[in-house]
């Protein structure tokens, strides 16, 4: 099963442009996640929809205070993509062995949800830019790009 990685991809799109003096291309960021600069523009206008971004000659521009948004917010400017690849079994709704697996794992995965849900509105976009700056003074042979 494939996993969802856009909140990952818009996470990393943004880290990148806080490190940017000015405003930044799709192309350029295109080339930093290794996409299409369609791609890029289609994030983009969902953000600038929940006022993260803004459009301007040269391209994209953080409008947000880094403090205040946390990966929670970008999560529910993405429109909430599901958080858990697994799901109940539904070929037999009538069977009351399938009804009582079904109940005790919704539970489980709302009551994960619920946690990480939770989390994500303690991380903020400037934790993670700090997070970045961390990594990046580190030995060497450590880093990655970005």
């Amino acid at each position: 099963m494939r996993r969802d990685s856009r909140l990952s991809g818009v996470l990393h799109v943004l880290l990148h442009m806080a490190e940017q003096e000015g405003p930044v291309t799709s192309e350029v960021m295109a080339k930093a996640m290794i996409t299409n600069p369609v791609v890029i523009r289609r994030i983009m206008a969902g953000l600038r929809g929940a006022g993260y971004v803004r459009a301007e000659k040269g391209g994209w521009t953080l409008v947000c205070d880094l403090a205040k948004v946390t990966l929670r917010d970008i999560y529910d400017a993405l429109g909430e993509p599901s958080i858990l690849a697994i799901g109940n079994r539904t070929e037999s709704p009538g069977c009351i062995v399938e009804q009582a697996v079904n109940a005790q794992l919704a539970k489980s995965f709302d009551d994960a949800e619920a946690l990480l849900l939770a989390r994500f509105s303690e991380v903020t976009l400037a934790m993670l830019v700090t997070e970045v700056r961390r990594i990046r003074k580190g030995p060497p042979h450590r880093r990655a790009h970005g």
